[in-house]
């Protein structure tokens, strides 16, 4: 499925999974140090390699996965998180790993 084609019936403000795949997933890539210099530091890996992990999920997601989700630090949020787009294989590979419907089922 092309998400640009075919846009799922789903949104990111509904599900959140990403934000909850792995500790690893919001790495920093092509952040200028300007751009990470915007995000607290408190939500920043110990090692300045990414988005800092709370448990089971990105420090800066607030809200429950699968119902209802946003990013604290959207405006400023790393690359990787801009790259995203709901749909998309990594999507659906994060949403498939919570349980979430893949395809929401019309109604006849």
């Amino acid at each position: 499925m092309d998400p640009l084609d075919d846009p799922p019936p789903f949104t990111c403000q509904d599900c959140g999974a990403c934000c909850a795949y792995a500790a690893d997933w919001p790495r920093f890539t092509l952040e200028e140090d300007a751009d990470i210099d915007r995000i607290p530091v408190a939500m920043v890996a110990p090692d300045g390699s990414g988005m800092g992990w709370t448990g089971t999920r990105c420090t800066a997601l607030q809200g429950e996965v699968g119902k209802t989700t946003s990013c604290s630090i959207y405006a400023d949020r790393p690359l990787v998180c801009r790259d995203c787009v709901a749909g998309d294989e990594a999507c659906l590979m994060a949403r498939e790993r919570y349980g979430l419907p893949l395809t929401i089922a019309m109604k006849a």
